[in-house]
């Protein structure tokens, strides 16, 4: 496997980018990911298949419609958060007042945090 120079490769590209869309590309750069106009993340080497296949001669159409096709499938509906729920019910009070667990599940649930009941009540 051979080494790729990452200012050699990002220069070739931004090269090629400017030549077929006619605009510098906006390169984000993290630890060993590149992201190219707020795209997908894509590897040093991934960014050199790139640049072959923008300089080889295809048409920016087919450039741009391979991005966005990328850029898609990344961006998925985010899973809805659901507030959590104690794990147990709040009861009312009887005739005769709380049993112990009762109690127990009543002073829990009034706390403005998620608690678990003592050892022994289910």
């Amino acid at each position: 496997m051979s080494k790729l120079d990452k200012t050699e490769v990002l220069s070739a590209f931004e090269a090629a980018y400017e030549a077929a869309n006619g605009k510098k590309p906006e390169i984000t750069t993290k630890p060993g990911w590149y992201s190219i106009d707020g795209g997908k993340n894509l590897r040093l080497a991934d960014v050199a298949e790139l640049t072959k296949e923008l300089s080889s001669g295809k048409t920016t159409a087919q450039a741009e419609q391979k991005a966005p096709a990328k850029k898609t499938k990344t961006k998925t509906a985010a899973p809805v958060k659901t507030q959590k729920t104690a794990p147990f019910t709040v009861v009312t009070q009887s005739e005769d007042g709380y049993t112990a667990e009762e109690l127990w599940i009543v002073e829990l649930a009034s706390k403005d945090h998620d608690c678990r009941l003592p050892r022994g009540v289910v």
